[in-house]
């Protein structure tokens, strides 16, 4: 992503929350706020991709493949993220990365908790813009910019107001393969320096899978054909984890394993249809970590 664009990817993964509401996973998963931050254009996209016939003409059927699969990807690591959060019950969330994330503004387990949105000012501009009107069921919602390459993360944070000695729950959703290892080591030291005792962790992550470019020359040859903006242009995936390494990284951070989960396996157990071809769009793992109670 560039200094001066929003990221495309965040509405790609809005877009897939807005065509699983209210067909996938059934009373797991809902988000009726995703298509509210959508632009016209893309809502149209999304109207489209809920129908129950996939549509005949090739460039539209194309768009309701890739948005069906991405609907698939985003339905099942949300209800992963949402019950971790749940469970832990503290009163801070810091979602990193925010992009068009809605939790803030669906989620009314957090009418107590103080939200802190952290993404790339650019986009949590576009963000901003998209949400005006929409009212917060937290208890409160602050907007951290943080461009990760260059500002300083725990001082971003610090001076929006996250409190290091109270537990905090941690999102890093679909984050993680656009970060180089250097990238992801400084921000997890960062996460885990402000957290106390009692805080969670919760990641996703891509796997090595050696087909996983096929899913990408697929959104290029579909832009092209389509005349679409290709969302993953300028947003590539540079690394990808073994469960095994992942839980080697949060251990040495001072982290406890909670759960290290396959989301395919997780899609079947909620009949969500996760074909293969799923997997080159990002279904990979789900990671929870707990830093222990003093």
């Amino acid at each position: 992503m560039t200094d001066k664009q929003a990221s495309r990817t965040a509405v790609l993964v809005c877009q897939g929350r807005a065509v699983g509401d209210g067909r996938m996973a059934p009373g797991r998963f809902s988000d009726p706020v995703a298509v509210q931050l959508l632009r016209s254009e893309e809502r149209s996209e999304v109207e489209h991709a809920r129908t129950e016939s996939a549509p005949s003409g090739w460039r539209d059927r194309l768009g309701y493949e890739m948005l069906t699969a991405t609907a698939t990807v985003l339905v099942t690591r949300t209800v992963v993220i949402d019950d971790a959060v749940r469970a832990a019950r503290n009163s801070q969330l810091v979602v990193l990365g925010a992009g068009l994330d809605a939790r803030a503004w669906r989620m009314t387990e957090l009418s107590d908790v103080a939200v802190f949105e952290v993404d790339h000012p650019a986009s949590q501009q576009d963000k901003r813009e998209r949400a005006d009107g929409l009212e917060p069921v937290a208890k409160s919602l602050t907007y951290v910019p943080v461009d990760f390459g260059r500002d300083a993360l725990g001082a971003a944070l610090a001076g929006a107001g996250h409190d290091s000695a109270v537990a905090t729950t941690w999102v890093w959703e679909g984050v993680l393969p656009y970060l180089t290892q250097p990238e992801v080591d400084s921000t997890l030291a960062v996460v885990a320096g402000r957290s106390a005792p009692g805080s969670r962790l919760i990641a996703t992550y891509p796997v090595p899978y050696r087909l996983s470019g096929m899913g990408r020359r697929a959104m290029r040859v579909y832009s092209a054909l389509s005349g679409a903006q290709n969302p993953l242009r300028h947003e590539r995936h540079v690394s990808a984890w073994t469960p095994e390494q992942m839980h080697t990284l949060l251990v040495a951070q001072g982290f406890s394993v909670t759960a290290n989960e396959k989301l395919a396996d997780t899609a079947r157990e909620l009949s969500v249809p996760a074909r293969a071809e799923s997997r080159f769009y990002g279904l990979g793992c789900a990671v929870v970590a707990d830093r222990p109670a003093s």
